[in-house]
C-alpha cells in the first residue's frame, strides 16, 4: 500500500534538494524511484535527495545524499547546508554547533541568521591520487594534462570526501562546462567519476567557477565544488586563505586554515513543503 511521502524543498544558491525523513518513506528508495522524484517534468524536480536524519554512531545526525541519476554521493556542501537548515526548521537544533555524518566523513555545522545562513566545517582537502582517487602512481595531482574530445586541459584533482577535477582557464562560460564537463566526469583517469569545476581566478580573494556535478550535470552552485576549487587556488598560490567563490547561483565564502581545513558559509532558502502523490510512481518510463 502506498504511504504518503512528505518532503521539504530548499535551494542553496539555486542548487535545490528535497529532504525526506526515513519515517515518512514507506518503501525502498531505489535508483528508479530517486530518478522519478527528482525528474523536472515527471516528478517533484530537484538536484538530489537528502535522506535523514538517520542514526549514527559517529555524529548527532546521519545523512545519505542521492544524485538525480539515482547514484549516491559521498558529500554535498549545499546539501549539508540545506539539511542543517531543515534540522533548524524542525527545531532539532538551535544556534549550537552540531555534527552530521555522511559517506564522505563527518562535518560540523551551525545555523545562524534565523536559518538563512549556514556554516559548515567541510573537513580537510587532499590532493593525493590514492584518496581522490585518480589512476596512476601515488602522487599529488597538481597541474597535469587531460585530453577530452578536441581539447587538452591542465587540471588539479582534489577530494573533500568526494572527488573533484579543477580546470583553470582565462575565461569560463556555462557552455564550456556543459560541453566538456560530462566528458571529464567519466574520463578513465577517475575510477569513481568526478565533479568538475572550470575556474577563473579574479584576484587573491575571489574566484569564479562553472560546475558540472557528478550524477547531476550542469549546476548553478555547489558547496563541495567551491571548497575544492578554492583549495586548488590556494594550493597554487593564486589566492589567500579567505576566498569568495562566485557561481551563477550566487556566492559562497570559503576559509582555508592549516592543512587545508575548509569552512564554508552560505545561504539557504526554503521553497516548499508537500506530499507526493501515488500517481507519480505509477509510470516507469523515466
Amino acid at each position: 500500500m502506498f504511504h504518503q511521502v512528505k518532503y521539504s524543498k530548499y535551494h542553496a544558491l539555486g542548487n535545490d534538494y528535497l529532504v525526506i525523513a526515513p519515517e515518512d518513506l514507506g518503501f525502498a528508495l531505489t535508483p528508479e524511484i530517486i530518478r522519478r522524484i527528482c525528474h523536472r517534468n515527471f516528478g517533484i524536480g530537484s538536484d538530489g535527495i537528502l535522506f535523514g536524519s538517520l542514526p549514527s554512531e559517529n555524529a548527532r545526525f546521519g545523512l545519505r545524499i542521492f544524485n538525480p541519476d539515482g547514484s549516491e554521493a559521498e558529500k554535498s556542501g549545499n546539501g549539508l547546508r540545506i539539511f542543517s537548515r531543515y534540522l533548524w526548521d524542525k527545531k532539532l537544533v538551535q544556534g549550537e554547533e552540531f555534527e552530521i555524518h555522511t559517506l564522505g566523513g563527518k562535518v560540523k555545522a551551525q545555523v545562524t541568521d534565523s536559518g538563512k545562513i549556514v556554516q559548515v566545517e567541510m573537513g580537510y582537502v587532499s590532493f593525493l591520487s590514492d584518496k581522490i582517487p585518480v589512476r596512476g602512481e601515488s602522487r599529488e595531482v597538481i597541474e597535469e594534462s587531460i585530453v577530452v574530445a578536441d581539447k587538452t586541459f591542465t587540471f588539479c584533482a582534489a577530494t573533500i570526501g568526494n572527488p573533484h577535477c579543477v580546470i583553470q582557464l582565462p575565461e569560463i562560460t556555462p557552455e564550456i562546462a556543459k560541453q566538456y564537463g560530462s566528458l571529464v566526469e567519466v574520463h578513465p583517469n577517475f575510477p569513481q567519476r568526478t565533479n568538475v569545476q572550470f575556474m577563473k581566478v579574479l584576484d587573491r580573494g575571489n574566484i569564479q567557477i562553472e560546475i558540472w556535478e557528478r550524477g547531476a550535470g550542469y549546476t548553478l552552485a555547489s558547496g563541495s565544488s567551491s571548497s575544492a576549487a578554492a583549495a586548488v587556488a590556494y594550493r597554487l598560490g593564486l589566492c589567500d586563505g579567505a576566498i569568495a567563490v562566485h557561481m551563477p547561483g550566487g556566492e559562497i565564502a570559503i576559509a582555508i586554515r592549516d592543512n587545508f581545513m575548509v569552512t564554508m558559509t552560505g545561504s539557504v532558502t526554503k521553497v516548499a513543503e508537500g506530499v507526493m502523490s501515488e500517481e507519480m510512481f505509477e509510470s516507469s518510463n523515466v
